[in-house]
């Protein structure tokens, strides 16, 4: 049994993982809201990661950091607070997470990191700026993390497209928004919370002890494919 850390794991796709972890591991979650998840191998820890002390662990295997951020505004709207709010969220939040649990981890059995991105850093989207520089931040942490960390610690990101959470109701509020929204992509679908979960779920697993320094698309096709 592995213990595993989710950040972020009251809603969402932290939500969805601590589920899934669940099932075979010791989970710990550290998040500003309850999960209301109760079982004997699930600690929950309520507090926000940006600006308050996190708690001693004794033994860790994996890292999962799941805060972001949707943001969307032109250029012109766009606040200097914004693009502060969705660093420190994105980037400062996984440093500090990071820099307090690395140690620890570097002691667990096939310890690994898991970070998230976003289609938006390779795919140019009008009024994205903020969300797209945050987590090109992301990804830049993550591969030099890789680099640093190795050969003990994996680390990796995950760029999904929009997927179908309480941080994108407000994109996918009515049937003719989810329609448009799918048509937006190759695969004519909006991802659902467990299948970017059951990915994250594979990067710590001892099937990808191989992987490293990656950031693995999950877009319906929206990066690579001409719709």
């Amino acid at each position: 049994m592995k213990t595993v850390l989710v950040v972020g794991g009251s809603h969402g796709i932290g939500h969805a993982l601590v589920r899934q972890q669940l099932e075979h591991h010791q989970v710990i979650s550290l998040s500003r809201t309850s999960s209301e998840i109760k079982a004997p191998n699930f600690n929950e820890y309520l507090l926000d990661v940006c600006t308050e002390n996190l708690p001693e662990l004794d033994s860790l295997d994996a890292i999962i950091y799941c805060p972001g951020s949707i943001q969307l505004k032109p250029i012109s709207s766009l606040k200097e607070n914004t693009l502060r709010e969705d660093f420190e969220i994105n980037v400062i939040g996984g440093y500090r997470v990071i820099r307090q649990y690395h140690r620890v981890l570097k002691k667990g059995a096939n310890p690994s990191i898991v970070m998230f991105s976003s289609v938006a850093v390779a795919q140019g989207m009008p009024f994205h700026v903020s969300v797209a520089a945050a987590k090109g931040a992301v990804e830049g942490m993550v591969r030099t993390l890789a680099a640093e960390f190795a050969p003990t610690i994996r680390v990796n990101a995950i760029a999904p497209t929009i997927t179908d959470t309480p941080l994108a109701a407000g994109f996918l509020r009515n049937d003719k928004m989810r329609d448009k929204m799918k048509e937006r992509h190759p695969l004519k679908r909006i991802l659902d919370v467990d299948e970017v979960a059951s990915m994250a779920s594979y990067l710590i697993s001892d099937h990808a002890k191989s992987i490293t320094g990656q950031i693995i698309g999950i877009d319906a096709g929206m990066s690579i494919v001409r719709n």
